[in-house]
């Protein structure tokens, strides 16, 4: 059933254009709080990042969960997996994230989380688009909800991220840059690591509201790679608005992806037979990553492009390690969701047992050389489905003979098809890509 307002990562859009709107968001949380207490009492957290449209956003969610009766606790400024984390600790019925990750501040949006600490249920966001299309009612006085805030939520979640490594844990003598992206990890990112012992330059930690992932963070690494380089530190960490995506800069200036995060962490539980079962990527994780995990007799899959279908596929197999190239790492052995600042610690505990730096230790993934190409068409009928191509893609993938991989897609935004040759040889691969993208067009045509 095709859901009218909820994408794969909630709603989000441009502040002030429906449904990124204060009338909108007094319906949902209105719309939320009447769908989670029809199940019984009902207390939701409600946090968000630094951008300057979560004020409003905030006070309308606010008024349409109380209309609702349903109890608000409110947590400031957080980071998306700490909503996750105290939705579980305080056993409430679920968790609201106003954010929009890693877009400009003029951008917003809603993530849900359950009281478990995961994406919501499609039967629950189900429920809650009918009651946005319902008229709104307000319980009686006496029923309304109550609304408080905790002060100490970032202290809590601290705690946590820290009890994520061993108490012996001390990175004394790392020196790292950490560069926050003005966003939600501003405050707490920061303490973790100081606290454990790492001597740490902090940039992008002065957020107004406006400045939120602005040439800044994971998005924008230019800054990180230089500081790194002017404190010759022994790594940087960048993370996105909302402190769900990590990437890494080794001391070399070298920028350090997803794909290359998920595989230290991966090898290091595989050596330590903490591994359970195998490895979640996606469609884009690079091949590189796919043969370095075989060479060490460990599976993987690909899913979806998107966090939330990497954790379906972990749900599904029961296993905990999984990722994308853009820094989104689920490590369930501690967490329900991407964590960065969970997922840094795990990588630093991995370079730490091996006694290597972040440099050395991706050298053992060998990054498969990449082409992608957009190819736009009229729109109609889908170009990928076309006998042509769709043999052109088999003949191309039996080429490379294990060594390669092909992949068409359309895009979700545009009217394009996005081909991607990845192999060994990147003549082959550009060659190969060209000669896909070519017949698209002449399909198209």
């Amino acid at each position: 059933m095709t859901k009218k307002y909820f994408g794969t990562d909630g709603i989000r859009g441009r502040v002030g254009e429906f449904p990124i709107t204060p009338d909108f968001m007094l319906k949902l949380g209105w719309a939320a709080g009447m769908a989670f207490r029809s199940m019984g009492a009902c207390r939701i957290l409600v946090g968000k990042d630094t951008r300057i449209s979560g004020y409003m956003f905030e006070s309308a969610l606010e008024a349409g969960l109380s209309a609702a009766g349903a109890d608000v606790m409110l947590l400031g400024p957080m980071p998306t997996p700490a909503i996750a984390y105290l939705t579980r600790t305080f056993h409430a019925e679920a968790g609201i994230v106003i954010s929009a990750s890693h877009n400009p501040h003029d951008d917003n949006g809603i993530k849900f989380f359950s009281g478990q600490g995961t994406k919501l249920p499609d039967e629950i966001e189900h429920m809650i688009e009918e009651l946005l299309d319902a008229p709104m009612t307000v319980v009686e006085s006496s029923k309304l909800g109550k609304v408080s805030r905790i002060n100490d939520a970032s202290g809590r979640y601290i705690e946590f991220c820290k009890s994520s490594v061993p108490t012996s844990t001390n990175f004394a003598g790392l020196k790292v840059v950490i560069d926050c992206a003005h966003g939600a990890t501003y405050k707490v990112a920061p303490s973790v690591f100081k606290e454990l012992g790492a001597e740490v330059t902090v940039l992008s930690a002065q957020p107004n509201g406006l400045n939120i992932n602005d040439n800044c963070g994971s998005t924008h690494m230019g800054q990180l790679q230089a500081a790194v380089l002017a404190e010759h530190a022994d790594l940087g960490i960048a993370f996105d608005g909302d402190g769900d995506r990590v990437l890494m800069v080794d001391h070399t200036g070298a920028i350090v992806d997803g794909d290359d995060l998920l595989f230290i962490i991966a090898r290091d539980l595989h050596e330590r037979n903490k591994l359970q079962g195998g490895v979640v990527g996606t469609l884009m994780s690079n091949l590189g990553l796919e043969l370095a995990l075989a060479d060490l007799g460990v599976p993987f899959v690909r899913a979806n492009v998107g966090d939330r279908y990497v954790i379906a596929e972990l749900l599904e197999r029961n296993w905990v390690v999984g990722g994308e190239n853009s820094g989104h790492v689920v490590c369930f052995q501690h967490t329900t969701t991407g964590d960065a600042i969970i997922a840094a610690l795990q990588v630093l505990l991995a370079l730490r047992r091996r006694e290597e730096s972040l440099a050395q230790a991706r050298q053992a993934l060998r990054k498969c050389p990449q082409v992608l190409l957009n190819v736009r068409f009229s729109g109609g009928e889908n170009p990928i489905e076309h006998p042509a191509i769709k043999e052109a893609c088999e003949r191309v993938t039996v080429a490379m003979a294990g060594r390669g991989r092909v992949l068409l897609r359309k895009s979700g935004t545009e009217p394009l098809v996005r081909v991607m040759v990845e192999g060994d040889d990147e003549t082959q691969v550009r060659g190969y890509a060209e000669e896909l993208a070519k017949l698209v067009t002449e399909v198209c045509a």
